[in-house]
């Protein structure tokens, strides 16, 4: 488990050359909550880029993270990108991991992203707090219980607009039963 802080020269050079390409993007799982304020450690960077976009360029994107210091199973991209799965990167210099999701989870959340300052003086285009939270909802739905407790931690430190926000992802991905059975519950007791 890293501190944030460390992922910031791998994740600078992976956005640029995303950037160069025309290619949307946001960050999302662990080093996004961190900037939402929650902290916590993590192992590994987790971003949503936009399949249409990487399909298009998938030969210079493969050519320009290799150039950029990343090794990647380039039958593992390919795959990924058809399939909407995931594929991973591993910085050569720094030794760690990006895991790169061509795919929406949530419909329409990269047009949602916001700017965040996630390292001083560098802001990063990142999945929005409510569509965070649906994520993590989406996940619960699939057995995570550890998912269960970060939305219960995440939605009580929403405003009113993204609780409202929440709600209706949660009727659009047909979960709103199970998002207010995770609301109800109580958190572990920790000793």
């Amino acid at each position: 488990m890293y501190p944030p802080e460390i992922f910031r020269g791998t994740l600078v050079r992976l956005l640029e050359v995303l950037g160069r390409l025309g290619v949307r993007c946001h960050l999302t799982g662990g080093v996004a909550s961190v900037a939402y304020g929650e902290p916590r450690m993590t192992q590994d960077i987790d971003l949503v880029v936009d399949n249409a976009a990487i399909s298009r360029c998938l030969p210079a994107f493969m050519e320009a993270v290799s150039g950029a210091g990343f090794l990647f199973d380039s039958n593992a991209v390919r795959s990924a990108v058809a399939e909407h799965g995931a594929f991973q990167l591993f910085d050569e210099a720094e030794a760690l991991k990006v895991d790169v999701y061509p795919r929406e989870l949530i419909p329409g959340e990269l047009g949602r992203s916001v700017m965040l300052e996630v390292f001083e003086g560098v802001s990063i285009p990142c999945v929005s707090r409510a569509d965070a939270a649906a994520s993590k909802l989406v996940w619960a739905a699939l057995g995570s219980h550890k998912s269960r407790r970060d939305l219960r931690r995440m939605h009580h430190a929403m405003g009113e607009a993204d609780r409202r926000e929440v709600r209706r992802l949660a009727e659009v991905l047909g979960h709103a039963e199970l998002l207010g059975e995770i609301l109800t519950e109580a958190d572990e007791i920790s000793g």
